[in-house]
């Protein structure tokens, strides 16, 4: 990959180069905005098109709506060429572009830190597959301790749960602690209250593009004729509450109180050089899901945590798990084409995430019931605190980056702090 740089200042270690030029909403007084972000600062897409600096490469309404549904529909020959074109206006070689730096650049900026940001897209659906190996294994060991761990279905189809798009919130929501009902060892009859064991999901989700119609599936080759590009996600889980209702429909109150994503979308294209092949599927998957290849991507992932305590005394947060994309089991394209064989239809805006990504190494776990075994092996904080599930005022904060030498992208941060139940 050529060395080309910004003449947009970008600090060392950045996760938004103009490698990435990733994709979010955001608001700067009372005006809400579709940019890109690149160093500290956010590329404001209203007034790049608003100047006519995108004219002949997508209609201009694309980038001055509120939010990145009209871009999504319109799919990846303008994705690409929108890429390309922002790139050149932005880099920092004599083959760049100068209209932007002509045009007075403090016009087309914004510091990100001064900006609040939001879901990017209008979300029509949800869903969160269970597509790490290691993930599904691990609980089955916990809860079916003399039995196989995977059930007989699972090396054969994606698995996932239609979730709820109206609780997807945005990096720095509060997360109430919810209520609900829960079986409690020393009765046979439920309570009700706040979970006791409020847990986290380490997941990489994917949004999409230009549908299809009812009726009509997506192969697993069509994959990037459909995705857009990823995003972090955090599907919190509320683990007692999910034990006693989720036999015999899956997953319901226990994890629709809320999902959190990162705010910037990371394009595919933008990920190309960090594709990799996934992992051997055995036995071979049936037709419908099988394509050219099977692909993940090399994105380095950890989890943060930190207490109130801690906040206030200083400490810096703990890192308390470190996975990586390629360790799904499952792809993308098979979850898109597993998702749509039936003849569902996806829209633009749709968000897929990958369930909870879990390796094979220590604290590789993407939960904290993987890491601390249900709550028998705690974990310890530097402050002497410990830790079986989350506590009221814990911070948690999902990373996620590639990268290959000098060369860098991420995702920035996926944060979500515990308040008390309501």
């Amino acid at each position: 990959m050529p060395h080309i740089g910004s003449w947009v200042p970008v600090p060392a270690g950045s996760d938004f180069t103009i490698y990435n030029l990733p994709y979010g909403a955001f608001a700067h007084g009372t005006s809400r905005r579709l940019g890109i972000a690149i160093g500290d600062r956010i590329l404001d897409l209203h007034e790049l098109a608003k100047a006519g600096l995108v004219d002949g490469v997508c209609e201009r309404e694309l980038l001055t709506a509120e939010t990145l549904n009209p871009l999504l529909a319109a799919g990846p020959a303008t994705w690409k060429k929108l890429r390309l074109q922002i790139a050149a206006l932005l880099r920092g070689d004599d083959r760049g572009n100068p209209a932007l730096r002509e045009k007075n650049s403090d016009a087309f900026f914004v510091d990100r830190r001064a900006a609040t940001m939001h879901v990017p897209m209008e979300i029509g659906d949800y869903v969160d597959f269970y597509s790490s190996l290691e993930h599904a294994t691990n609980l089955g060991r916990l809860f079916r301790p003399n039995a196989e761990p995977l059930l007989p279905n699972w090396r054969h189809m994606p698995i996932a749960y239609h979730g709820r798009a109206s609780t997807v919130v945005i990096d720095g929501t509060p997360i109430a602690r919810p209520n609900g009902q829960r079986k409690t060892p020393a009765s046979d009859a439920p309570v009700f209250g706040p979970t006791q064991r409020l847990d986290i999901e380490l997941e990489v989700g994917f949004v999409t593009g230009p549908g299809n119609e009812l009726g009509e599936a997506i192969p697993a080759r069509a994959m990037r004729e459909h995705v857009f590009g990823l995003v972090l996600v955090n599907d919190w889980s509320a683990r007692d509450i999910q034990a006693w209702e989720y036999q015999p429909l899956g997953p319901f109150l226990g994890k629709s109180f809320a999902t959190t994503i990162s705010p910037w979308i990371v394009t595919l294209d933008a990920l190309e050089p960090f594709r990799k092949p996934g992992p051997a599927q055995q036995p071979a998957p049936l037709p419908y899901l099988r394509g050219p290849e099977t692909i993940a991507y090399d994105i380095r992932l950890e989890v943060d945590l930190s207490s109130q305590k801690m906040r206030a005394s200083g400490a810096a947060p703990v890192t308390i798990a470190r996975t990586n994309h390629r360790e799904l089991y499952w792809s993308i394209a098979q979850q898109l084409a597993h998702v749509t064989v039936n003849g569902t239809r996806i829209r633009p805006g749709d968000l897929y995430a990958s369930g909870t990504i879990s390796g094979s190494g220590e604290n590789a776990q993407g939960s904290l019931i993987e890491l601390t075994s249900n709550a028998t092996k705690p974990i310890h904080l530097p402050d002497g605190e410990v830790r079986g599930f989350l506590a009221d005022g814990d911070e948690v904060t999902l990373r996620g980056w590639c990268e290959a030498g000098e060369f860098r992208i991420g995702f920035g941060e996926c944060r979500g702090t515990i308040t008390p139940a309501r």
